[in-house]
């Protein structure tokens, strides 16, 4: 499985998940209650963007050339993954961490739903 395929899978699989194409006809946001968690390009899909606290960003920055601040995002908020040289389970690591982030920030009856899915 190639690795959109599988991040697609990973991301569609957590409750309250939905992927559009918001910005252009090639990149792909997923969004938990319609706020977003990870997005990539679909046509070269090497990295992707996704949200991380700040503490955090810096320090995998720090640690892995890979992950860097993302391009057209807050790069305090957000990460560059670049996927190769990164372990499948580190990169679901990532996006969890993300998804979560996230979800921290929606409204209580909303999480109460994810918490129950």
């Amino acid at each position: 499985m190639n690795h959109f395929d599988w991040i697609q899978q990973f991301c569609e699989s957590k409750p309250l998940v939905t992927a559009e194409f918001p910005f252009d006809e090639t990149t792909m946001v997923w969004k938990v209650a319609g706020k977003m968690f990870c997005l990539g390009d679909i046509r070269e899909f090497e990295s992707i963007a996704l949200k991380c606290e700040p503490s955090k960003a810096v320090s995998l920055r720090e640690a892995h050339h890979q992950i860097t601040g993302a391009f057209h995002m807050n790069k305090t908020h957000w990460n560059a993954v670049e996927l190769n040289g990164l372990s499948e389970s580190f990169i679901a690591e990532l996006i969890n961490h993300s998804y979560e982030i996230v979800v921290q920030k929606l409204p209580k009856k909303t999480r109460e739903i994810i918490l129950q899915a």
